[in-house]
């Protein structure tokens, strides 16, 4: 096979590969843990079950993998730069809506369901601690890094866990319901009272 036929059939490979980790995520964040069986997945997907099993032959290939993109993509998203973050007051609001957001999105919601596995499967445990240690300490230095820019508060660190935390528990109270509105109350609140605590206005 030549190159130039090599090459389609690698894209079109990895974009098999995409559509089933989406599907995945998909699955995982609106249907739970025991809908995202590998046929289930190659049928949302678009695929055939072969293709899917040429892919990932075991379902825990398949979460394995899964849970390497999502952690990847929340943990980058926890480690954007603040370079673009405003002065003044309306950074802190910012840097807890971006807090938020990581615990509150599509990814969240499926990893959760990984989470609530993993309880009870140490195999599953295993794969997930090292992702999630990595995702706490972006969004950790993010939070950090955005709150008290010059690194000069010694309330930086703590206020910037308890944020996280609150966040993670925003992010559960919205799995069941849209709770949006209680949450946009809740972070402004919170807002308010990391100006009062680090003197931002």
């Amino acid at each position: 096979m030549s190159v130039s036929a090599r090459q389609p059939q690698q894209d079109r490979s990895r974009a098999t590969r995409e559509r089933l980790l989406a599907a995945t995520v998909d699955l995982l964040a609106t249907e739970g843990w025991a809908a995202a069986t590998v046929s289930a997945v190659a049928e949302a997907a678009g695929v055939s079950r072969g293709a899917a099993q040429h892919h990932f032959p075991t379902r825990e290939a398949l979460i394995t993998a899964v849970l390497e993109e999502m952690f990847e993509e929340m943990t980058a998203e926890a480690a954007a730069t603040v370079a673009d973050l405003p002065d003044g007051p309306e950074r802190i609001d910012t840097v807890v809506d971006r807090a938020v957001s990581i615990y509150t999105g599509k990814q969240f919601k499926a990893a959760l369901q990984v989470w609530a596995a993993a309880a009870s499967d140490p195999v599953l445990r295993e794969a997930i601690l090292p992702l999630e240690a990595k995702l706490a300490r972006a969004a950790h230095r993010l939070t950090v890094s955005g709150l008290d820019p010059a690194g000069t508060n010694p309330q930086t660190h703590r206020l910037a866990q308890v944020t996280l935390d609150l966040a993670r528990g925003l992010g559960l109270a919205d799995t069941l319901s849209d709770d949006s509105a209680r949450r946009a109350q809740v972070t402004a609140a919170w807002a308010e009272q990391l100006r009062a605590a680090l003197g931002s206005g």
